[in-house]
């Protein structure tokens, strides 16, 4: 048996990417008596999101990596630290032959005992520029003899030159539902007919929602309903209530069917995490609204530069209100052919196959296969 360690999570951003190498992975290794197991925080949504695609789960406990002052940071030393030593007994009990990271805090405490039991490691980066855990992750990574992948070229340059020989482009990892999604099933989940044309704008602030896009789609509902049906993730806490109706479709967490409502989408209105890889798939226009201040390194705001740059994207600047967001709907709308030319080149940024090129190299250092030249 070939046990394969999969680690990360904290977020569906890093766990979705992670759960697409891991089910490509399982088939270019069908034949070879693997076995893929995850570990993830022992609290927060990991656990269910990983069982839920059929993969063995082992808790430890993890404290969060903050590059500010806080006094949690000093009890979350020893919860590091706990995670460091559950890790091990369980890589050294399940006789783990790789270690995979997809990042977040919970991955580090994994990837420090890989190194220290001379496992190799490798990791993902999902946003432009490297996090915390990344750039801890990159020491195991060396160590080790393992590599770095990233979603984006321009990212190697965040790296030593020194070490330019061990990062890999490969675009983001998407889950392989959605290379099989259905716009009828999605309008069927949306409660729409086969005879409706209505457009659907699709707003998503990840699974946990965002209170700034919220209260923005509430400002702008109004407007926004008399072009579009409104389909809204809100997130489990939304602070207000408008009731569903025919034209407002809000929803806490769309689980099992996100890629059909993606399908069915017109336009995208969200954050700009690791999800938008997922969008660009089905080659969706986005209107983007990153995250900004206090609590972020800034990532989102490079995510949403680079799919603007590439063509796929519109950004609202910091603290849009009700009139930003409608200015540019209606630009879009005004304009078929620029919203045609933006959804072929969100689908062209799509087409990397990162879960498959990932799935490849990992398989190689598995079986001892050499690089395909």
């Amino acid at each position: 048996m070939i046990n394969i360690a999969f680690t990360g999570g904290g977020t569906g951003g890093h766990i979705y990417p992670g759960l697409a190498v891991a089910s490509e992975l399982k088939n270019v290794l069908k034949d070879s008596n693997a076995r893929i197991f995850w570990i993830g925080s022992s609290i927060g949504m990991d656990r269910a999101l990983v069982e839920s695609a059929g993969i063995e789960f082992f808790g430890i406990p993890s404290g969060k990596l903050r590059r500010y002052f806080s006094f949690k940071n000093f009890i979350d030393v020893f919860r590091i630290i706990g995670g460091f030593f559950a890790a091990r007994r369980i890589l050294k009990k399940q006789k783990a032959v790789l270690v995979f990271s997809k990042g977040g805090f919970v991955s580090v405490p994994p990837c420090a005992a890989a190194a220290s039991l001379d496992i190799p490691v490798f990791t993902h980066e999902s946003d432009f520029s490297p996090g915390l855990a990344t750039k801890i992750n990159t020491r195991f990574v060396l160590k080790t003899g393992g590599k770095i992948f990233t979603a984006y070229e321009d990212t190697k340059r965040f790296f030593n030159k020194n070490i330019h020989n061990r990062v890999i482009t490969t675009g983001n990892p998407v889950r392989p539902c959605f290379f099989n999604a259905d716009f009828a099933e999605g309008r069927t989940f949306l409660g729409l007919s086969e005879k409706q044309n209505d457009k659907i704008i699709l707003v998503l602030g990840g699974s946990q929602g965002a209170a700034e896009i919220n209260e923005l789609i509430r400002a702008a509902l109004p407007a926004l309903t008399e072009t579009f049906i409104v389909a809204h993730q809100t997130g489990p806490n939304l602070s207000w209530d408008i009731p569903a109706s025919d034209r407002y479709k809000p929803y806490p967490y769309i689980k099992e069917e996100m890629h059909h409502v993606i399908a069915a989408a017109d336009i995208i209105v969200g954050r700009s995490g690791a999800g938008i890889w997922e969008w660009a798939v089905l080659g969706k226009p986005m209107i983007l609204i990153p995250l900004r201040g206090l609590g972020t390194r800034g990532d989102q705001i490079e995510n949403a530069e680079y799919f603007k740059k590439t063509g796929a994207a519109l950004v609202l600047g910091e603290n849009p209100d009700a009139d930003d967001l409608m200015a540019v709907v209606n630009k879009l709308e005004a304009d078929p052919e620029k919203k045609k030319a933006m959804a072929e080149l969100s689908a062209c940024a799509g087409k990397c196959g990162g879960a498959r090129q990932i799935a490849a190299v990992l398989k190689q250092n598995i079986l001892g296969e050499k690089p395909q030249t």
